[in-house]
This record gives C-alpha cells, sequence and structure tokens, in this order.
C-alpha cells in the first residue's frame, strides 16, 4: 500500500477503535486498595499471581543473593549496561542556571515509584533503563514493584546492583495504586515511572494528577525505512525482535523501492516458523504488520504522524531522511544501531512514547526526575523598567490589589 492508503487504515484501526475496556474493573481496583491497602493488594496478588506473601516487602538479602549468584558474565554484562546509562544520562542532565536577576534551579523528585513488568519473564533492562536515571538525577528514595516472586533472580540482582532496598512483590493496576496513594507497607510516592501491561497503563491513565506519571505506554512498535542495501535477514530480525514483544505489537516497513519491501516479505515467511516464539509472531505480524512504498516526501510525512516508539533507518540517504525526522521516541541509524541494541544497552532509556505520544512527549530520561523553578530577583531600575507595562495590564483585568502591589513600590 502506499502512504495515502496507510494513514487510512492506521486511522481507522488505531486512533478511531482505541479501546478503555476494561477501565471500570481498574477503577474498581483502586478505590479498594485506596480502602483496603495492605489486604487489598493481598487479595488481588492471590487471584491474578496465584501467590500470597506473608510479606510484600523483598529481603535485602534476596536481593545481595540474587546478585552474588550470578555468573560474573551476567554480572559484568549488567555493570557495563549500568555504566553507559549512567554515563549518557550525565550528559543531557539539566544544570541551574544564573543570569544574575534571574535563576532556573533544579531538584531531585524526593520519591519516585518504579514499575518493573514480571510475571512471564523477568527483564533486568527496565529496572537498569528506570532506576539508573533516577539516580542519576539524585532520587533518594525509590520503591519498586514487580510481580516477581522467585527469592533469587536476575531482577533483584539488577536492582541490588543499583542500590535499591525498597522493593515489593506485587504487580498490576493494585501495585499503581499502592504507590499513588500509599498503603501500610508501600509508602507514597511523587511520581510513578517504568512500563507495564495494559492494566497497569490503564491505572496510571486514571491516577495521573494524584501522582505524576511518566507516560502512558501502548503496544511497542517499530518503524524501518530501508532501501536495496540493507542485509535481508537482519531488517527480517527486527521485524521478529518487534513482533515477540506480544501480539499486539507494530511493526512498519517503508521503502521507495517496491521491489526491497517484496524480498523482505518473502523472507520473513521462510524465516518466520523456525522462530522460538513462532505463534505470539505470526499473531503480531498478521495483525499489526504494514509495507508501505511511496516517494520519499509521503513516508517522511507518515514516520511524523505516526511518531513511532521507535524509527530504523538503514538507507544510503540516513543523514537526509534522519534531518527530517520531528516525532519518535528513538531514532536507529545504520546497520549497527538496530533497536534491540537500544533496549540494552545503547544508554538512552527504552521506555519510550507510544501510541502518537510522541508528537507531544518524548523518551523517559534523568531529567524527568528533576523538578524545576524560576527564582526572580529584580534589581529597582528593572522593576521601574518593566512596572508600567505590568500596571496597565493589571488594570484592565480589573484586578485592583494587583495593580497596588505594583503602584506603591513606584512611589
Amino acid at each position: 500500500m502506499d502512504a495515502l492508503e496507510f494513514k487510512e487504515v492506521f486511522e481507522e484501526k488505531y486512533v478511531q477503535n482505541q479501546s478503555f475496556e476494561g477501565m471500570n474493573d481498574v477503577i474498581k481496583i483502586i478505590e479498594d486498595v485506596k480502602r483496603n491497602k495492605d489486604a487489598a493488594l493481598k487479595e488481588y496478588t492471590a487471584k491474578f499471581d496465584g501467590v500470597t506473601p506473608a510479606d510484600f516487602k523483598v529481603p535485602q538479602e534476596n536481593l545481595r543473593k540474587s546478585f552474588e549468584s550470578l555468573p560474573d558474565e551476567e554480572k559484568k554484562a549488567l555493570r557495563t549496561i549500568k555504566k553507559r546509562i549512567e554515563d549518557y544520562q550525565e550528559t543531557i542532565k539539566y544544570s541551574d542556571q544564573d543570569d544574575g536577576e534571574f535563576k532556573y534551579v533544579y531538584h531531585p523528585i524526593e520519591k519516585v515509584g518504579v514499575y518493573v513488568p514480571g510475571g512471564r519473564a523477568l527483564y533486568p533492562s527496565s529496572v537498569l533503563m528506570t532506576v539508573v536515571p533516577a539516580l542519576s538525577a539524585g532520587v533518594k528514595e525509590i520503591h519498586v514493584v514487580t510481580p516477581t516472586f522467585e527469592e533469587n533472580n536476575i531482577t533483584f540482582a539488577a536492582l541490588y546492583l543499583c542500590g535499591i532496598e525498597n522493593v515489593y512483590t506485587v504487580g498490576g493496576a493494585q501495585a499503581v495504586a499502592a504507590l499513588a496513594y500509599g498503603t501500610e507497607t508501600i509508602p507514597k510516592v511523587d511520581k510513578i515511572v517504568g512500563p507495564g501491561n495494559y492494566y497497569v497503563a490503564l491505572a496510571k491513565r486514571l491516577l495521573f494528577g494524584q501522582t505524576g506519571i511518566d507516560m502512558i505506554a501502548g503496544p511497542s512498535e517499530i518503524l524501518l525505512y530501508v532501501d536495496e542495501t540493507v542485509d535481508l535477514d537482519s531488517i527480517v530480525y527486527d521485524i521478529f525482535a518487534q513482533a515477540e514483544h506480544d501480539a499486539n505489537a507494530r511493526t512498519f516497513l517503508l521503502s521507495e523501492d517496491a521491489g526491497i519491501i517484496g524480498r523482505i516479505e518473502d523472507r520473513l515467511q521462510e524465516m518466520l516458523d523456525d522462530q522460538p516464539r513462532v505463534e505470539i509472531m505470526k499473531e503480531s505480524i498478521e495483525n499489526n504488520h504494514y509495507a508501505v512504498v511511496d516517494y520519499r516526501e509521503s513516508l517522511l510525512d507518515l514516520i511524523n504522524y505516526i511518531a513511532p516508539e521507535h524509527v530504523s533507518v538503514q538507507h544510503r540517504d540516513s543523514d537526509m531522511i534522519i534531518r527530517n525526522i520531528k516525532y519518535a521516541g528513538a531514532v536507529f541509524e545504520g546497520h549497527h544501531s538496530p533497536e534491540a541494541i537500544g533496549d540494552y544497552a545503547a544508554g538512552p532509556s527504552h521506555v519510550l512514547p507510544t501510541d502518537r505520544t510522541g508528537r507531544f512527549s518524548h523518551g523517559l530520561n534523568v531529567n524527568d526526575f528533576l523538578t524545576s523553578h524560576a527564582v526572580i530577583s529584580l534589581e529597582k531600575a528593572t522593576f521601574d523598567e518593566i512596572a508600567k507595562p505590568a500596571m496597565t495590564v493589571a488594570k484592565r483585568e480589573a484586578l485592583d490589589a494587583h495593580y497596588q502591589s505594583l503602584k506603591i513600590r513606584t512611589e
């Protein structure tokens, strides 16, 4: 299909038919946790996870043993990735500005809650991609919730490496509600970050304002812009890497050349049945995989329309293409920058905007854990210069006390 045809499909399938199914169930869970606190958490953990923990908080000894029991290669991998993320966050961290009469200052958020997915799999990468930026910002109190119930595991190991002591084995919408309102065990936090499932996303949507929320994440996405210079198998594995997340994961394959699209699609079908997560991948590719062939101008417009979570540009004109990308969670350029390296070790966080929210938001980073405010300290000469226009506007707005507060300082 061409870009115009695809836009019509995208609008109908993903924009106009956005569903809030399950919202009422999540509202009930939130209200229950707000009222009944730990008792409600135990009930939902037993119901949804089949576990009834005597105490949600993970003993520090379990965190330590989790790390110490890792093979040396895995310890080294976690340390290397942690350092990569720290170095990147330091390069982009905001710093105080002082211009004499005006200052702009930053402070770390006091308490942050981090949701780390668990359940079907363990995600130490999500620990590093959420916790390390918070540590780089100087957050002193970090509370982590995760539906991970083994005594020793690599998620706990990553948390130990980061020095996190407050870890709780609870997940789902109930965990988000616990962080937002506080329970006997889990304290109320100022901001909640981290990826989760559909119900976690609904809870974050509902609780925005009660506490800070990083973003409302939808299904994962990758858009690949390619030409005939690419290696077919590499592109196919880039598509597979996205499709194996879950059946709703979206892949978009764009090119100005119909021939390369056809060869990639043929190779994809040849390789698909041999993949370990073939059933999930087949469902994703059947329902959420699109190939688009059009002129460059139309394809660039399409990228900015979708604002994909990940954009991979593997094309001889990558520099020109990337200069024209305005909206994306993260952009990966060239054969040696596959999206998968961004999931683990490149440096920027893999917590990125989806569902077109990249048109107005950005990926999680150190600055999302900072608050800021201006400090205004005017000299008399500056005040005298700007007081009259301020008084004029105050008078026009019929706010007399504002007017008098200014006027009395000019006399």
